[in-house]
């Protein structure tokens, strides 16, 4: 996430990263805008909006580790930007608004926040015997 809002503001460009869920797990995608009106789904289909990167899977840069909610958190989308599976970064530093929800190779549950007008994050840990979100940094 830090990379792709460095390069929307390297290349005076939006960024951005789409989720899919594929066989196997979620793989992530980096895109830059062509036109102009921020990375769309409909752009990206038509080819204006291109992939900078082959998509890749969490777990292979960190096995067994994935995009996923564990038994003990309530809910069914671990991606959950506003409606679509698009995290966009402008050229301006802020970012689209939102959670993905991170599974660890050892049951853990973490969270990472984005806020849209600072595109900061925050992760965050989930601690299932008190049912609470704690920072984890």
């Amino acid at each position: 996430m830090a990379l792709a809002r460095a390069l929307a503001v390297g290349r005076s460009t939006t960024i951005a990263l789409r989720f899919s869920l594929m066989p196997g797990g979620v793989e992530i995608a980096t895109l830059a805008d062509g036109n102009r009106n921020g990375v769309r789904t409909p752009d990206i289909e038509a080819g204006i909006d291109r992939m900078l990167d082959a998509p890749i899977r969490l777990a292979d840069l960190f096995p067994g580790v994935g995009i996923g909610l564990t038994p003990q958190v309530a809910g069914t989308d671990p991606i959950q930007l506003g409606g679509t599976d698009i995290l966009s970064f402008s050229p301006h530093g802020t970012a689209t608004s939102g959670s993905v929800y991170v599974t660890g190779r050892d049951g853990t549950q973490w969270v990472v926040r984005v806020l849209g007008a600072t595109a900061r994050t925050r992760v965050l840990r989930f601690v299932p015997s008190s049912g609470e979100w704690v920072h984890a940094f």
